[in-house]
C-alpha cells in the first residue's frame, strides 16, 4: 500500500513538471502520452542517480542523456530538460543512431531504443564498468545487464532496476528511487 502510494505521488510530480515544461499533460489538455511521461522519469532519474566524480569533466559540464537508435521521445525530452540542470550539470539530449558509437561511452544516462534490441548484449558489454546509467524498454534488458527497465503494467509505467549492473558502474542510486522500482519479475 505504501509503495502504491509513493508511486502515485510520483506520478503525479511528473505531470506536474510536465504542465510546467509546456507539455500536454495538464487538466485543460489529453493525458500524456507514454513517451512524454518516460522523458519526465528520465529527467528524474538524472536526479536520483549519482554518478563518480571523473564522470564529468568539471562542476558545470553538461549531463548528456543519450538516446540510441530510433527516437521514441521525438521533441518531447528535449522540451522537458530545456534550460534545466541537476547539480549545477545543464542537462544536454545526444542522438545516437546507431551501434557502435564512442558517443554512448560519453552519456550519462543512455536510453537504448527498442530499435537496438539485436544488438543489446553487444551495447551492455561495451559499456561495463563505464558509469553510464543504462535505460531501457527491452523484456530481458535488466536481466542482459541493463539497469533500468521501462514496462507498462495496467496502462501504468513502471520501472526495474538492476542494483549490481548499478553499483558495477560506480553509480548509487538513491534509495528514494530504489524503493519506487518494482521488483525482479514484476
Amino acid at each position: 500500500m505504501f509503495m502504491r502510494f509513493r508511486a502515485i505521488s510520483l506520478s503525479g510530480l511528473i505531470l506536474i513538471m510536465m504542465a510546467l515544461s509546456g507539455l500536454p499533460g495538464d487538466a485543460q489538455q489529453a493525458q500524456p502520452t507514454e513517451y512524454q511521461l518516460k522523458a519526465a522519469f528520465l529527467f528524474n532519474f538524472a536526479k536520483f542517480v549519482e554518478w563518480p566524480p571523473k564522470a564529468f569533466a568539471s562542476k558545470t559540464s553538461p549531463m548528456v542523456i543519450g538516446i540510441l537508435g530510433d527516437n521514441p521521445f521525438q521533441d518531447d525530452l528535449t522540451r522537458m530538460i530545456r534550460d534545466r540542470s541537476v547539480d549545477e550539470h545543464p542537462l544536454k539530449v545526444l542522438e545516437i543512431k546507431e551501434f557502435p558509437s564512442p558517443e554512448a561511452t560519453n552519456c550519462h544516462i543512455l536510453f537504448i531504443s527498442n530499435s537496438q534490441k539485436a544488438h543489446l548484449t553487444n551495447i551492455i558489454e561495451s559499456l561495463r564498468g563505464i558509469a553510464v546509467l543504462t535505460v531501457g524498454e527491452a523484456g530481458n534488458f535488466t536481466e542482459s545487464g541493463g539497469m533500468i527497465k521501462f514496462y507498462v503494467e495496467q496502462t501504468k509505467i513502471r520501472f526495474q532496476i538492476n542494483q549490481d549492473a548499478a553499483t558495477k558502474a560506480s553509480l548509487k542510486i538513491s534509495s528514494k528511487l530504489m524503493s519506487l522500482s518494482s521488483k525482479p519479475g514484476g
